[in-house]
C-alpha cells in the first residue's frame, strides 16, 4: 500500500500552478474541467476517445434517428475557449499514486502527465456477468462504435430479409431480441418497433417490416427497475401496445449467431428464440482503473468495479485523487449523468477550494432530478419524486431535458431539427449502414494484440489477408451497404 498527504496548493511551494489532470471525457470529466474554467490550475483532459459522448442518445443513432456528430461534439472544440485547459488523447493504463503520474498510450506512444490533483471520470463498459462471449453476437449500447455497429446489424436484418425465400430465415432475420429492460433497452425496443411499423413502411416489396418481432427480455419481474410501481405498469402497457413483446422473468443462459438460449427464473424451463439480430442493455462494468487505485491504496470495489469512495469522493489515504461517475460507489447512487455531473463539479469545486485557501463542501450531496424514459412517439414515463408523469407531457418534459445537457448550440439546433422531421414526420435521415461498420470490431477482435496500426497509417503486424480472414467471423451477422 502506498499513501501521501494531500496535494500542495500553493505556486509558491511547487514553483508552477497547481496541475488537475482529469481522465475521461463524459458527463463527470467534461464538467468537471469546466467547473474549472477560472481556477488558478492548469488542466489536462485525458481519454481515449477525441469527443464528448451524449451516452443517453445513442439508442437514436443506432435507430437513425440522430448522426453521431449530434451527441458526440469533438472535446477540443468544446474546451477551446478555456486558456486553463488542454485535450490529450489517449488510453490511461496506468496510474502511479506514489508518483502523482498518470500513463497514456496512443497507437504505440506513451506519455506521462504528472498531477497535483486528479479525478478519475474514466465510466463504465458493458457487462455480460460473466459471459463476454456474449459480445460478438450481442453488442452493447457505450460507445459511438457500438451504435454504428447495430444501425448496421438492425437496417441490414430488413435488406437481408428483402432477399431471403426460406420463411424460417426471413422470421429469424425480423426477430429483434434486447436484452436488459431498463431504460436503454426500454428506449431501444421501443425505436426499433417504431421504426418498423412507421419508418419502413411501404419500403421493400417482399417483405411486410411491420411482422418484425421485437423482444425485450429481462431477468427480473419488471420493466424499469428503478421506477415507481405505476410507471412499471404505464411503461409495460405502453410497449405491449407499439408491438414490443415483453418478457420477464427470462434469463440469456446462452447467446450465439442464431439465437439465445433463455431460462424461465419461476419454472427452470429453458427455451430457444431464433433472432439474429441481439441487443445487449444489461448490467455495466466500471473501468479497470478502479483495480489499480486498489491495489495501491486501501479503497475497495465492488462486484462491478466501482471504486468505494468516501463522502467527499476521495479515496482513502489520498486527499488528491477523486473518483466520480460510472465508476465511484456511494451511497447506492444510480450510474447516470447526473450522478456524474454533480460529482465532477463537487471534485473541481473542492479543487479550487483547496488551491485558493479556502475551504470547501466536505461532503457530496446528490440532488436527485427524477428519472425519465421514452417508450416510444408522445409517450414517456417520469419519475419525479412525488409526481408520476406518463403520456405526452412526460415525452416533452424528456425532449427539453436532453436538449438541455446536450453540449454546445449547434447540437442542441441540429438535434432538434432531426426530431423534428423524425417525431413529426414518418423518415429518418441517419440510416446509411455499412459492411465495415458491422464488420470492424469483429475483425479487430478476431485480430487481436498481435494487430497494431503503425504511426504512418499503414497496417502493423497484420496483412490484409489477416484482416480478410478477421472479417469472416461475422459470417451470418446482418449488415447493409457494401464492403469498401
Amino acid at each position: 500500500m502506498t499513501t501521501s498527504g494531500a496535494a500542495v496548493p500553493t505556486n509558491q511551494t511547487t514553483g508552477h500552478r497547481p496541475r488537475v489532470v482529469i481522465i475521461g471525457s463524459g458527463f463527470g470529466g467534461l464538467f468537471a474541467a469546466q467547473r474549472l474554467r477560472k481556477a488558478d490550475v492548469d488542466v489536462t483532459l485525458v481519454a481515449k476517445t477525441g469527443h464528448h459522448l451524449f451516452q443517453p442518445l445513442l439508442y437514436q443513432v443506432a435507430t437513425g434517428i440522430l448522426s453521431e456528430g449530434e451527441i458526440a461534439p469533438p472535446t477540443r472544440d468544446i474546451l477551446k475557449n478555456q486558456a486553463n485547459a488542454k485535450v490529450v488523447l489517449g488510453e490511461v493504463v496506468d496510474i502511479d499514486l506514489s508518483a502523482r503520474t498518470i500513463t497514456s498510450w496512443l497507437l504505440g506512444r506513451e506519455t506521462e502527465h504528472p498531477y497535483d490533483h486528479l479525478i478519475v471520470a474514466a465510466g463504465a463498459g458493458q457487462s455480460y456477468f460473466g459471459n463476454s462471449q456474449f459480445s460478438q453476437y450481442a453488442p452493447g449500447m457505450k460507445s459511438v462504435d457500438d451504435a454504428l455497429e447495430l444501425r448496421g446489424r438492425i437496417l441490414g436484418a430488413f435488406e437481408m430479409a428483402e432477399v431471403a425465400t426460406d420463411p424460417a430465415e426471413i422470421d429469424r432475420l425480423l426477430t429483434f431480441v434486447v436484452v436488459g429492460a431498463g431504460p436503454t433497452g426500454v428506449e431501444m425496443a421501443g425505436q426499433i418497433a417504431e421504426l418498423a411499423r412507421r419508418t419502413l413502411k411501404k419500403n421493400f416489396r417482399n417483405i411486410d417490416p411491420k411482422t418484425a418481432r421485437v423482444i425485450l427480455l429481462d431477468a427480473a419481474p419488471v420493466v424499469l427497475p428503478p421506477f415507481k410501481e405505476k410507471l412499471q405498469k404505464n411503461a409495460h402497457r405502453q410497449l405491449n401496445e407499439i408491438g414490443v413483446e415483453v418478457q420477464l422473468g427470462a434469463m440469456v443462459t446462452g447467446l450465439d449467431a442464431n439465437g439465445l438460449d433463455v431460462k424461465d427464473t419461476t419454472s427452470g424451463a429453458t427455451r430457444r428464440i431464433v433472432a439474429a439480430t441481439k441487443i445487449w442493455a444489461a448490467g455495466v462494468q466500471a473501468s479497470p482503473l478502479g483495480a489499480l487505485l486498489a491495489q495501491q491504496s486501501d479503497v475497495t470495489i465492488d462486484r462491478a468495479g466501482r471504486v468505494e469512495v468516501q463522502p467527499d469522493l476521495t479515496i482513502p489515504g489520498h486527499p488528491e485523487v477523486f473518483v466520480v461517475g460510472d465508476m465511484m460507489s456511494l451511497d447506492k447512487l444510480p450510474g447516470v449523468a447526473q450522478v456524474a455531473i454533480q460529482g465532477g463539479r463537487f471534485a473541481a469545486d473542492r479543487i479550487a477550494a483547496t488551491v485558493s485557501g479556502k475551504k470547501g463542501k466536505e461532503k457530496f450531496q446528490y440532488f436527485d432530478k427524477g428519472s425519465m424514459a421514452t417508450i416510444s412517439r408522445y409517450h414517456a414515463v417520469a419519475d419525479l419524486g412525488k409526481f408520476n408523469v406518463t403520456g405526452f407531457l412526460a415525452w416533452a418534459m424528456w425532449l427539453l431535458v436532453h436538449l438541455v445537457y446536450i453540449v454546445g448550440f449547434k447540437s442542441r439546433v441540429v438535434t432538434t431539427f432531426s426530431w423534428i422531421v423524425s417525431f413529426l414526420g414518418k423518415g429518418r435521415a441517419q440510416r446509411v449502414a455499412t459492411q465495415q461498420q458491422v464488420y470492424g470490431r469483429l475483425a479487430l477482435e478476431k485480430l487481436g494484440p498481435d494487430f497494431e496500426v503503425s504511426q504512418t497509417g499503414g497496417l502493423g503486424a497484420a496483412d490484409a489477408d489477416d484482416v480478410q480472414g478477421a472479417l469472416d467471423v461475422a459470417d451470418g451477422a446482418p449488415v447493409g451497404g457494401a464492403r469498401s
